[in-house]
């Protein structure tokens, strides 16, 4: 698994159960993987690259991926029976029916010797659904005991049950913007929320961001770094403010975004975002939801358990993509499986 904030590549080693009609995890070994510098500037500017730039890049992360993956099994004495890979997202554009996570399947089923479940996204997109978000499945069979599964990465996405049906939808950007000024200061991200907690809040801005129209969508919908660069950086720009301001601005727009959203009983949260105290905090202001942070391997792995699941489901060719969450003509069985 590898998200859009470009802070590493996750591998996760997970045992799945089913066991009466119900399924059961258990999440072992896992690492975070810094990217190289070669590997972040390349994937950073891989979407305005020529086509066959970017084929011969699919190729060489993919054996990238092999790599480290084959390294993890080693170091760790595993025995493994299927990997799951979701790759690194470089073009996301449902309404244009494109969608492209870069990492050759084939080539990590060759290097690994192992069947490979990849590109997760495309079937969904050809079937005039959003192709995201995806985890939504996972969280319905896998976190059921939760009124809402938050996930604070690059982008806030949420999922509930509602009248029998699963909804979910990215919220807002999130860490693909607060790293983005961060890094602006010299740090790879804003530590606990601190910088921005020191920020002056510009309420003009604030006030701007929330009536995009983005906001006023119903689901299902989801953001892509195109949209972010496109249509928020540009109005942020505006501003001229400080990063020390910026940073606070957007992150009560955030805040207030997913607080306005949870109402009442327990939310899971999870993914980069949960660590950011501040962020928390002002959620917390926004909402009148429990909020709850589970153990530091689940709140980090959890994307990548989900991603090891529907994978799992493709493997046994069940249902792992939901209609009433993507927009899609129909649920369906997404990936590409390479039987090894």
């Amino acid at each position: 698994m590898s998200g859009t904030s470009l802070d590493g590549l996750d591998i996760a080693y997970i045992t799945f159960t089913f066991f009466k009609n119900k399924w059961k995890y258990e999440l072992g070994e896992c690492k975070t993987i810094s990217y190289p510098d070669f590997w972040q500037k390349k994937l950073k500017n891989l979407f305005s690259k020529s086509e066959e730039y970017i084929l011969e890049t699919d190729n060489n992360y993919g054996k990238y991926l092999s790599e480290c993956v084959n390294a993890f099994i080693k170091e760790n004495k595993l025995k493994v029976e299927l990997i799951c890979s979701h790759g690194h997202t470089i073009f996301h554009e449902p309404q244009k029916k494109i969608t492209l996570q870069i990492g050759n399947g084939d080539i990590i089923s060759k290097e690994c010797e192992k069947a490979v479940v990849f590109d997760f996204r495309s079937k969904d997109v050809e079937l005039g659904g959003q192709g995201a978000p995806l985890v939504p499945v996972g969280d319905h069979l896998l976190f059921s005991n939760y009124k809402y599964c938050l996930n604070l990465g690059g982008f806030s996405n949420f999922s509930y049950q509602e009248n029998g049906e699963r909804i979910a939808y990215d919220i807002s950007p999130l860490n693909v913007v607060l790293n983005k000024y961060s890094n602006l200061l010299g740090y790879a991200y804003d530590d606990q929320g601190t910088i921005a907690r020191k920020g002056i809040l510009n309420q003009d801005l604030f006030n701007e961001l929330n009536e995009l129209k983005y906001y006023h969508k119903k689901a299902p919908k989801s953001l892509g770094i195109e949209w972010v660069n496109e249509n928020f950086i540009p109005i942020i720009e505006r501003y001229k403010e400080s990063n020390e301001n910026i940073l606070r601005s957007c992150l009560e727009h955030f805040s207030f975004q997913i607080g306005s959203k949870l109402k009442n009983n327990q939310c899971l949260v999870t993914g980069g975002g949960a660590f950011n105290t501040f962020l928390i905090e002002r959620i917390n202001h926004f909402s009148n939801a429990e909020i709850v942070i589970p153990e530091k391997k689940l709140v980090e792995f959890k994307e990548a358990l989900v991603f090891g699941f529907l994978g799992v489901l493709k493997f046994r060719n069940q249902i792992n993509c939901y209609k009433s969450v993507t927009g899609a003509s129909q649920d369906s069985i997404s990936g590409q499986l390479i039987d090894y």
